[in-house]
């Protein structure tokens, strides 16, 4: 009997040793950094601007941010569309692809030849786009999705990189018909160029804003488009959903951007799952029983509000999911400081909501609810992310 026990004993201290082994097997496979090299937001210029030919160029450098990994840039194939507020009829594309590979020579045929990416180093693609016709003007923006493959320790995977480039620009000296009188204030609407990942804040209000402001004017921003300027979105194609994104967004709201298994997966991503999980049932429970809504936005993070899904915003930025701003306060101190301009970054709607993410220190958040409780700057597609705020003399 004492011999069985002996057994038994040993067979469980001999399994044990080898669930720990397996699960300190697991731990590791599930910490390596696998294949992790992508694209960064890229830079473009115009390289012609004429009437009846565009000539973009679009630098891309990806990154092997792996500690000690090597990984495979092996495929890379550009593709656009564009969009336009007429018709693309006798509208002409080509796309060009160049290599631009450390210490080899670049290609001109449109091949990408595969290239090892080491550790903490990059690769670059140079991609030139040439637009040709007569009705060039109507074209407000070029998408370029580019499609790429990379190969390494987690095998073979597909990515897709996109980038939004705007076409059209409103003019700057955009009048002064346009100011709106409200109690305290006057507010002006400014429009802009299609934001994208490519932009700065700074750089687009001086550019829009600066030639109508005075001292002692308000700059507003959505949320949104700083967001967009930070490149703070994600394809839905990107985001891979998991267990408990695809089971609690059934209880949201159809109208939430946390009703997708997508839309609630990028809240998780950005506040974690054990956080999220927790918020829910806390908040079901305030709900179901102390019948006082909200909790869950209150625990979930800054994101559970701001998170803008499928459709949420203006064209090409409706095929995304859009999140909120990172550092908010950091970005209305830099446009102060480099405009004297006091700013805030804000998130209004059509039902008289005004939500203040940052502020700077002369900003009285009375007067921006004030100002713009109305949605002077619109949530359709007025193109109108700016609002320029100029108290009432003594308000």
């Amino acid at each position: 009997m004492n011999i069985l026990i002996g057994i038994g004993i040993a067979i469980a201290i001999l399994g044990g040793i080898i669930l720990l082994l397996w699960l300190l097997f697991e731990w590791q496979y599930k910490t390596r950094q696998g294949n992790l090299l992508e694209f960064d937001n890229g830079t473009w210029q115009f390289l012609t601007y004429e009437p009846e030919h565009y000539r973009l160029e679009l630098l891309l450098n990806a990154t092997n941010k792996t500690r000690k990994l090597d990984v495979f840039l092996v495929e890379v194939d550009p593709q656009i569309s564009l969009l336009s507020s007429d018709s693309l009829d006798d509208i002409t594309t080509k796309v060009e692809l160049r290599s631009r590979h450390p210490n080899l020579p670049s290609r001109r045929d449109n091949y990408w030849e595969s290239y090892i990416v080491t550790p903490r180093h990059s690769t670059g693609a140079e991609i030139q786009i040439d637009i040709s016709g007569k009705n060039l003007e109507s074209l407000k923006t070029v998408w370029v999705r580019v499609h790429y493959t990379i190969y390494g320790p987690a095998g073979r995977e597909q990515k897709v990189k996109h980038c939004i480039i705007p076409l059209q620009f409103p003019a700057t000296d955009q009048g002064r018909e346009r100011w709106r009188p409200t109690p305290d204030a006057d507010v002006l609407p400014i429009r802009t160029h299609i934001l994208s990942a490519g932009d700065n804040p700074v750089e687009v209000l001086q550019r829009y804003v600066m030639s109508h402001a005075q001292t002692g004017d308000i700059v507003t921003i959505a949320e949104t488009p700083i967001a967009i300027m930070q490149g703070n979105f994600y394809h839905p194609s990107d985001i891979q959903p998991k267990w408990l994104a695809k089971r609690l967004c059934y209880y949201f709201k159809s109208t939430s951007s946390l009703a997708t298994a997508c839309g609630l997966q990028s809240l998780i991503n950005e506040s974690g799952a054990w956080r999220v999980g927790f918020a829910f049932v806390i908040g079901a429970l305030a709900k179901a029983f102390l019948r006082v809504p909200g909790v869950f936005y209150m625990l979930a993070g800054d994101q559970a509000r701001l998170i803008d899904d499928v459709t949420g915003t203006l064209p090409p930025y409706d095929q995304f999911i859009v999140l909120g701003p990172k550092n908010p306060q950091a970005v209305v101190d830099e446009i102060k400081t480099a405009t004297g301009l006091e700013a805030a970054i804000v998130d209004v709607n059509d039902l008289r909501r005004v939500k203040v993410l940052a502020a700077t220190s002369g900003v009285s958040e009375k007067l921006l609810n004030q100002a713009l409780i109305m949605n002077p700057a619109g949530n359709a597609a007025e193109q109108t992310p700016i609002v320029l705020i100029r108290p009432n003399t003594g308000a």
